[in-house]
């Protein structure tokens, strides 16, 4: 059976030598950096020999290259803290001011806070990312941020990190919008801990010099790819080659060892393969906040729109000591996911969570299915570690290649491999549309029963029910299909309508399913809205909240009965996809 043929054929030790040379001989892979371009050149390298056709794409980014920060208790004491200065930060020769703590950093821990001119502390996780945390500070007044790291309390790595959050190369508007001009600092969670206390305890005066070179840089993109000829569907494999400084063997070296190795040996069974395999090593993901992904949309867009069937990102695999798998996807491939995984990964507890706007995920605007997913620690872990989903070294000098479990990776390897081969064989696609259907009937029903003047909530409701009533007899029919599809003389064309029907309906719902700003851009990093269902709707219960006649309510009816009708087009969209291939299928 060829599945078996690849699970065999796939070679941990030539992963893990992968591993080995690129932290041994290619680090601080910075976007920009002649390291970066090494790193390029090595993914080519390898995938060429591989068979793959291999190419290096050249364009420039704007990317960041950090340096040390120095932080300075003034009172109450006095003390040195060493720091890092985050990624696009404002540069300060030295600048003092209050210290206020404002805990995650999100838009709720300001309420009852003024931060205008005063150094905000926030703690270092990913709720929100360190973007979003900037961003909000940045507009609340704030001169300056210093961000504690994760980890338990005796944590010593003190981290790297950008703060852009500007999703890829800016416009014109985001370059301004969207790029806090805020000085940044990064600190180890013991000095953080001890700032906190002092916050608690009275004011704090603090001092900060920061310094990163922000400038539009050169950078290097790999992809390598076959059995992508034109009009053929393809599955996208991708994770970013930059990284910070040192060896950064979680992230991403060790995800770009899957990836070569997974290519290497899929390539070896082209012919029993009904979709091409395209990967991309992307570039700019680090100080750059998803560069070359998000390049690589707008640049690819009518193929991605017409060929593309998935995108599976591989990034931080394998790491020591985690127990579980964490699967994160959008709605359509959610069922395919679970039930491959936990195939795959026998009696390990499997977690599913829809996937967010993180990573490299530039692909919700052009609607492409997407999967991510790797082991990950324990609730109990995470709690004990400030929510350290990456590890306490992530993003630090410690990420080295002891942080990387072997075996783990060879389990890594087999679970990839299982989800690459039913996307690239099966001659129907593994979707299903009832439960993200399901989701946009309770989350509308939710908005429903909110009471405002000439919105009609109720009216998309049942929009939303009639699709979901749709997706039952789709799903059910997809179903009958993939056991029928072989022996049936019109098995092909049935195969193409219910394909084809598939990357309309997703094309069409993943963009009102997971973003705010559409399909024609990209959320800026870390929004918080884009964590829900239906993200321009979450302003939406807000609009009771004012009066009627104020200027805050006025504005945004505006925009939430404009949210409420690109809502009601898509479900309609996507219920005539399905319309029209029941009917052609009768």
């Amino acid at each position: 059976m060829p599945l078996q043929d690849i699970l065999r054929e796939i070679s941990v030790e030539s992963a893990w030598s992968h591993l080995e040379y690129i932290t041994e001989n290619i680090p601080s892979r910075l976007a920009g950096s002649a390291n970066a371009r090494r790193m390029a050149e090595y993914s080519h390298a390898i995938c060429a020999k591989a068979g793959l056709d291999a190419r290096l794409h050249e364009f420039f980014g704007l990317v960041s290259f950090p340096e040390e920060a120095a932080v300075r208790i003034l009172s109450p004491g006095q003390r040195e803290i060493p720091g890092n200065t985050l990624g696009h930060s404002a540069s300060t020769d030295g600048l003092e001011g209050e210290l206020v703590y404002v805990g995650s950093g999100a838009e709720t821990e300001y309420e009852g806070k003024d931060v205008r001119g005063k150094i905000t502390l926030s703690e270092l996780s990913y709720a929100p990312g360190r973007h979003e945390k900037a961003y909000v500070a940045w507009k609340r007044g704030s001169i300056a941020q210093i961000m504690m790291n994760w980890g338990d309390e005796t944590n010593p790595a003190v981290p790297f990190g950008s703060m852009k959050s500007a999703w890829g190369n800016p416009t014109p508007e985001t370059l301004h919008s969207e790029i806090p001009d805020l000085p940044c600092a990064g600190i180890a969670r013991p000095e953080g801990l001890r700032l906190k206390a002092f916050c608690a305890q009275g004011p704090v005066r603090v001092w900060l010099r920061t310094t990163a070179d922000n400038r539009w840089a050169p950078l290097t993109l790999t992809t390598a790819e076959f059995g992508t000829q034109r009009e053929r569907e393809f599955v996208l494999l991708g994770g970013h080659q930059d990284s910070w400084f040192g060896q950064a063997a979680s992230d991403n070296a060790a995800g770009n060892a899957c990836m070569m190795e997974l290519s290497r040996v899929f390539f070896q069974h082209r012919d029993d393969l009904c979709r091409g395999l395209l990967t991309a090593f992307w570039v700019g993901h680090e100080t750059g906040t998803m560069v070359s992904s998000s390049r690589f949309v707008d640049v690819n867009w009518e193929r991605l729109r017409k060929y593309c069937v998935a995108y599976l990102q591989v990034d931080q695999p394998a790491l020591a000591g985690t127990s579980r798998w964490d699967l994160h996807s959008t709605d359509d491939i959610q069922a395919y996911a679970v039930e491959v995984t936990r195939k795959a990964a026998g009696t390990m507890p499997v977690f599913w969570e829809r996937q967010k706007k993180n990573g490299d995920t530039s692909f919700f605007g052009v609607g492409v299915p997407t999967l991510s997913g790797e082991m990950g620690f324990t609730d109990e872990e995470l709690r004990a570690t400030a929510l350290a989903i990456c590890g306490w070294y992530h993003h630090s000098l410690h990420n080295t290649i002891d942080k990387i479990d072997k075996d783990l990776l060879a389990h890594h390897l087999q679970v990839y491999a299982h989800w690459l081969w039913g996307l690239l064989t099966q001659p129907i696609l593994p979707y299903a549309y009832n439960p993200v259907a399901t989701r946009f009937v309770d989350r509308l029903s939710e908005m429903a029963r909110i009471e405002v003047p000439e919105i009609n909530m109720a009216g998309v409701v049942e929009r939303a029910k009639e699709f979901r009533q749709l997706t039952n007899q789709f799903d059910e029919l997809s179903a009958r299909w993939r056991q029928e599809v072989y022996a049936a003389a019109d098995g092909e064309r049935v195969a193409d309508l219910l394909n084809r029907a598939m990357i309309g309906i997703s094309r069409t719902l993943i963009p009102i399913a997971c973003t705010n700003i559409g399909t024609y851009g990209q959320d800026r990093y870390g929004h918080s809205w884009q964590t829900q269902m239906i993200p321009s709707l979450v302003p939406y219960p807000t609009l009771s909240k004012y009066p009627r006649d104020s200027e805050e309510f006025q504005t945004w009816w505006v925009a939430m009965v404009r949210a409420r009708n690109r809502v009601l087009d898509a479900l309609d969209e996507a219920s005539n996809v399905v319309r029209t291939v029941l009917k052609e299928l009768a």
